[in-house]
C-alpha cells in the first residue's frame, strides 16, 4: 500500500468516525428520526465501499508495532529506542541530596550578576495583590520600607539557596576525593605486586647467572688443570709471596662473587607515589640499643648491630632475618655495606670483612604463601602472616667471613672503605689505612700528633669513652687519597693519604663531631653541639648551618635531602632544594594520624635512593625503612 493510499484511508476513517459520533449523539439526545436515518444510511453506503472494507480489515489485522510504524518515521523510532531508559535503572536513581534544583540555584545567582553589571540596586517589588490594596492608602515612605523589607527577605532566601548549593557541591567533591583515594590505593597495591613479580623474575635471572658462572668456572678450572703440571701442587701459582696462603684464599675474586637473589637490579618506583614519610616496614631487630646500621639498596639487604652483641643481616623484601654475623668478641660499633661486602668494627679492637654472596639463604623459599608440602626443618618456614618469623638457622652465614684486621689497641669507632682501601678510626687516637688486597695495615695516622702540630693539644681529650663522652674518632670518610675525619675536639681534619699529613682543618663546631659525609663540593658534619654544618670544600668556609634541640647522633645526605637523628623519636629531614625542614618516622606518622606513639628515640639513620633506614633504642629496637620522596 502506497503513502497516498494510506492518507486516503486515514481520511476516510476520520470521516467514518465523525459519522459514528454524530449518530451516537443523536441517539443519546433523542434527535429527529429523519436525521438519524440519514446518518445511518450514510454509514451503510460508506461500509459498502470496497476501499473502506479493506481499510477496516487491515486495521483489525494490524498489531501495535505496525500501528506505531504507520504513525512514526524510522528516524523517530530509532531516537526513542536509544533515548529510552529501562525501568530497572530508573528504580535505582538516587534521591537528590540538594533541596533545591539547578534552576533555583541559577535563579539565586542572578541578582549578584545584575549587581556586578549595574551596581547595587533594589530588587523588583514582590507584593501580592492584597498588599498592594493595603498600601494604596499608606504613605509613600511606608510603602518604600515595606518594599525594601520584602526585597531583603528575597535576597536572604536566595543566599540560603546558594549556600545549600555550595554545601552540596562540597559533599560531592569530598565523595569524589574519597573515591579517587580508594582507586589510588588499588593502583598502588597493583604497582607493589608488579614490583614483587619483577623481583621474583630478577631472582630467577640471578639463579641462572650463578649456574652459568659455576659451569664456566668448572670448565676453566678443568682446562687449567689439564695445562698445569701436577708438580706445582694445588697452590695457586698467581698467589703472591708476601702474604700467607690462608689469608690469600679468603680474599674473594671479582668473578667468584655471586649476585644475591634479593638484590634489586631494577629501579623501584613505588616510593615515588607514596606520601613522604610513609612507613614501609618495621622490624623488631634487637633487644638493646642499635649502634650501627646500613643497607645497600631499597628492598635489598640491611645489616644492623646493637649492644646485645649481635650483628643481624636482614632481607628487606621479605622482612625477615637472613642470619647472624658471628666472630666478634664484643659489640659492633660501626659497619658499612657495599655491594656484597660488609665491614664491621667492634669494641674488641678488630675489623672483620664478610662476603654476603656466600650466604646460604634462599628468599624465594621464605614466602608466607609457601606450600605446606615444601616445609622443612631448616627454620625458614612460617605460614601465618601475624606470626613472628623464627630465628634463621645458625649455619646460614657460616661461609660469609673473609678475614679479620687487627692492629688497633682500643675499640674501633668509625670506618669507611671504598674499592680496595679501608680507613678505620679507634679510641686509641689513631687512624689506620688498610689494603684489602694484601689484608694488612699500610699506614697509621696519629691524631694527637696532628693536633699537637696544629697547637690544639690540651685537656680536650679527657673523659672520652663509652658512657663518659663522645667517641674520640666520631666519623670519617675516604675517597681515593682524600680522608675527612671528625674528632671529639670539634675539629674536622682533611688528610692526604699519600703524604699522611693534614691538608686542612675546619674549625667551627664546639662539640664532638659525630657524623660526617662529603661529596665533590660540600662536606656536611653533625656534632654534639646540636648543629649541622655544611662546608664548602673549595674555600673551607661554612656554606650553611642549622641547629636542633638535641645533639646529633647520626646524619647522612643524598643529592636532595639531609636526614639526621637528633635525640628524638623522629627523623629530621632537611630538603636542600627548597630549604624546607620536616619530620618523618613512626612518631611523626602517629602524630599525623592522631594516635599514640611508642617509638623509641632514633639513634642511627641512613638514606639511599630516597629511602631512609632508622634504628632506635629501647627494650625492642626497630629498624624502619621510610620513603622520603
Amino acid at each position: 500500500m502506497s503513502d497516498d493510499e494510506s492518507i486516503i484511508n486515514t481520511r476516510q476513517l476520520e470521516a467514518f468516525s465523525r459519522k459514528v459520533t454524530a449518530t451516537a449523539s443523536f441517539l443519546i439526545a433523542d434527535s429527529a428520526p429523519a436525521t438519524y436515518h440519514a446518518a445511518v444510511g450514510d454509514i451503510h453506503r460508506e461500509l459498502r465501499r470496497p476501499l473502506m472494507q479493506r481499510s477496516l480489515f487491515s486495521f483489525t489485522q494490524s498489531g501495535p508495532r505496525e500501528l506505531v510504524r504507520s504513525t512514526l518515521s524510522s528516524a523517530e523510532i530509532q531516537h526513542r529506542a536509544l533515548a529510552s531508559i529501562p525501568d530497572e535503572l530508573l528504580a535505582h536513581v538516587p534521591e537528590p541530596t540538594n533541596a533545591y534544583s539547578l534552576f533555583q540555584g541559577f535563579q539565586a545567582s542572578l541578582p549578584d550578576a545584575d549587581e556586578r553589571r549595574r551596581g547595587r540596586r533594589r530588587s523588583r517589588r514582590l507584593l501580592t495583590e492584597n498588599e498592594r490594596e493595603e498600601d494604596d492608602g499608606a504613605p509613600p515612605q511606608l510603602r518604600e520600607l515595606r518594599n525594601e523589607k520584602l526585597s531583603l527577605h528575597h535576597r536572604l532566601e536566595m543566599l540560603g539557596v546558594r549556600k545549600n548549593m555550595c554545601s552540596t557541591e562540597i559533599r560531592e567533591i569530598d565523595t569524589k576525593i574519597a573515591n579517587l583515594h580508594h582507586m589510588r590505593t588499588i593502583v598502588l597495591e597493583r604497582l607493589a605486586g608488579l614490583e614483587t613479580e619483577e623481583l621474583d623474575l630478577e631472582a630467577e635471572i640471578s639463579g641462572v647467572d650463578n649456574r652459568l658462572e659455576d659451569l664456566t668456572e668448572e670448565l676453566e678450572d678443568a682446562a687449567q688443570r689439564a695445562k698445569t703440571p701436577s708438580s706445582q701442587g694445588d697452590r695457586d701459582p698467581a698467589a703472591p709471596d708476601f702474604m700467607s696462603e690462608s689469608i690469600y684464599e679468603k680474599i674473594p675474586e671479582p668473578r667468584s662473587r655471586r649476585k644475591r637473589a634479593n638484590r634489586r637490579t631494577t629501579t623501584p618506583i613505588l616510593h615515588e607515589h607514596l606520601e613522604p614519610g610513609s612507613r614501609i616496614k618495621e622490624l623488631h631487630a634487637h633487644t638493646d640499643a642499635i649502634t650501627a646500621l646500613d643497607f645497600d639498596v631499597p628492598f635489598g639487604t640491611m645489616v644492623t648491630a646493637a649492644l646485645d652483641d649481635t650483628v643481624r643481616v636482614w632481607d628487606l623484601n621479605a622482612g625477615r632475618c637472613m642470619g647472624l654475623l658471628e666472630g666478634h668478641l664484643s659489640s659492633v660499633r660501626c659497619l658499612q655495606v657495599e655491594d656484597e661486602i660488609v665491614a664491621t668494627g667492634s669494641s674488641d679492637a678488630s675489623i672483620r670483612l664478610w662476603d654476603l654472596s656466600r650466604a646460604a639463604y634462599a628468599p624465594r623459599d621464605n614466602r608466607i604463601t609457601r606450600p605446606a608440602s615444601a616445609a622443612s626443618d631448616d627454620g625458614l618456614d612460617y605460614h601465618n602472616e601475624g606470626d613472628e618469623p623464627p630465628p634463621p638457622p645458625p649455619t646460614s652465614m657460616a661461609d660469609c667471613p673473609l678475614f679479620s684486621l687487627s692492629a688497633h689497641v682500643a675499640e674501633v669507632t668509625a670506618l669507611h672503605f671504598r674499592g680496595n682501601t679501608l680507613v678505620s678510626g679507634s679510641a686509641d687516637k689513631t687512624l689506620r689505612q688498610w689494603d684489602l688486597e694484601k689484608g694488612r695495615c699500610v699506614q697509621t695516622l696519629d691524631v694527637l700528633w696532628a693536633a699537637a702540630q696544629a697547637g690544639t693539644e690540651g685537656g680536650v681529650w679527657r673523659g672520652q669513652g663509652r658512657g663518659k663522652g663522645a667517641d674520640f674518632v666520631g666519623a670519617l670518610q675516604c675517597f681515593d687519597a682524600a680522608l675527612a675525619c671528625g674528632t671529639a675536639d670539634g675539629m674536622v681534619r682533611l688528610w692526604d693519604l699519600r703524604s699522611g699529613q693534614v691538608h686542612r682543618s675546619l674549625v667551627g663546631h664546639t662539640g664532638p663531631v659525630t657524623a660526617l659525609q662529603f661529596d665533590d663540593v660540600h662536606l656536611v658534619t653533625g656534632s654534639g653541639d646540636r648543629s649541622i654544618r655544611i662546608w664548602d670544600l673549595r674555600t673551607g668556609s661554612i656554606y650553611d648551618a642549622f641547629a636542633y634541640d638535641n645533639p646529633i647522633s647520626s646524619m647522612m645526605f643524598d643529592a636532595r635531602r639531609i636526614v639526621a637523628a637528633a635525640g628524638e623519636d623522629v627523623v629530621k629531614v632537611y630538603d636542600k632544594t627548597d630549604g624546607r625542614h620536616w619530620e618523618c618516622g613512626p612518631a611523626a606518622l602517629a602524630a599525623r594520624e592522631g594516635t599514640e606513639s611508642r617509638a623509641a628515640v632514633v639513634e642511627r639513620v641512613r638514606i639511599r635512593d630516597g629511602w631512609t633506614g632508622t634504628g632506635g633504642g629501647g627494650t625492642w629496637t626497630v629498624a624502619v625503612l621510610i620513603g622520603a620522596t
